[in-house]
């Protein structure tokens, strides 16, 4: 008897399953079977302002999937990322995520990176009802509320304060202390955020904010930006930049002879380390924030294996040979995610979601937990000074040496060199 023969004498109910079947593979395709990859997807910056960083991520990614899938995978199946290039530009990224749950049918989310491209993909990634975890991404669930959203970047409940909140705490501990501010900040979502925090510390703090401006992101002239902070003649400078302005500022501060008693802030081009190698001694003295250290009270398990791994994958590629600063947190990501879906043996979102936020992770950044909010429960945000830099070697940036941590007390490795010009080489 043909097919057709034997769809004839079906039973009604029986017709009406497989035309449904039917429906559903046509629409989102066959059924994942016990070989069949798990999906991940994600957008990443691999060209563009912030590509430095995002390579440093999509590194450390790759080497989760491979050390998840030398273990047997997640639910017996292997991991396979699934990502696109997003140029650094938030407007790319809807349709990146649009396609990775439409088109691609990934299972799980992850990201993106940076606050100006998670903020971009939230309205797909809630529409979808997924569960993400972003990367260093600061204040985006005061804006959307989202059960489903988990960070990984250790601001903790602070929010966008934590990347302030040592600068000013530090200058208010110094002799003479200081009683002026003035702040610039890129007009884009993460330098804006960044600002917003550092001006509510600077008010709490009882410093007089005497300038506070933005600067365009194309900017390429620096001398026009920081001549006017030079003019404000300000105790305290703070910045908020990416890394293309980051060299732009440094390097404009040193030509002018800017010489508040502290200069710093959230300068995150500095986090990377061929930047400064490249500005070299230009940056003694800066005072910035940041979410890693190679301090030995960070060695947390996995830690040193994972930036093994990672140090021999960047020797071929032309990123951050050290990796400190982005790579440890991509992987972090992947493990919570990893973590829940084994535990929860499921794919689903609401499942992982409540895992996530109900339970501690084990991860290369420490333990993590979350809160309502999705950002960590405890904050582990640092702030260190350049000091002593001599050249442009890799070397003096392997460890703390050339590098202090000044806050918190408890991670605490050296003493500040104040005010700013006395750490200035000449």
């Amino acid at each position: 008897m043909s097919v057709k023969t034997r769809w004839a004498f079906a039973p009604l109910e029986v017709l009406t399953a497989a035309l449904a079947m039917s429906l559903l593979i046509l629409l989102f395709g066959a059924p994942a079977k016990a070989g069949d990859p798990i999906k991940v997807g994600f957008s990443m910056a691999m060209t563009g302002a912030v590509a430095p960083n995002g390579k440093q991520l999509l590194a450390a990614l790759e080497i989760w999937r491979d050390d998840v899938n030398s273990q047997g995978g997640l639910l017996g199946r292997p991991v396979e990322l699934i990502y696109y290039d997003d140029q650094s530009n938030p407007s790319n990224v809807p349709g990146i995520y649009t396609k990775l749950i439409t088109v691609d049918h990934v299972d799980l989310i992850i990201g993106p990176y940076a606050t100006n491209m998670v903020a971009a993909a939230m309205p797909v990634i809630m529409q979808n009802n997924k569960t993400t975890i972003s990367i260093l991404a600061i204040g985006i669930n005061r804006h959307f509320e989202y059960r489903r959203y988990f960070s990984m970047v250790p601001v903790g409940p602070e929010g966008v304060k934590a990347f302030s909140k040592g600068f000013f705490e530090l200058a208010l501990s110094q002799t003479p202390q200081p009683h002026t501010v003035a702040m610039i900040a890129a007009d884009a979502e993460f330098a804006r955020t960044a600002a917003d925090g550092a001006r509510e510390n600077a008010k709490a703090a009882g410093l007089t904010i005497v300038y506070d401006r933005t600067y365009p992101p194309s900017t390429t002239e620096f001398d026009s930006v920081i001549r006017p902070v030079q003019a404000a003649n300000a105790d305290l400078v703070f910045a908020a930049s990416y890394p293309p302005d980051t060299v732009g500022i440094v390097r404009a501060a040193s030509e002018l002879g800017l010489a508040p008693k502290m200069f710093g802030g959230t300068m995150v081009g500095l986090l990377a380390t061929p930047i400064k190698m490249q500005l070299g001694p230009l940056i003694n003295g800066l005072v910035i924030m940041e979410s890693f250290t190679p301090a030995p009270s960070f060695n947390f398990p996995g830690l040193s294996a994972m930036l093994e791994k990672y140090r021999a994958k960047a020797a071929g590629q032309g990123i951050d040979p050290l990796g400190y600063q982005f790579a440890p947190f991509g992987y972090a990501a992947g493990q919570v995610l990893a973590t829940a879906v084994q535990q929860t043996k499921s794919l689903d979102p609401d499942a992982l979601a409540t895992y996530i936020r109900a339970h501690s992770f084990q991860t290369v950044v420490g333990d993590v937990s979350y809160g309502d909010d999705g950002e960590w429960t405890q904050p582990r945000m640092l702030f260190t000074q350049f000091q002593n830099v001599t050249g442009n070697d890799l070397d003096q940036f392997k460890d703390t040496t050339k590098q202090v941590v000044l806050w918190p007390l408890k991670y605490k490795t050296g003493q500040i060199i104040y005010p700013y010009s006395a750490a200035i080489i000449h």
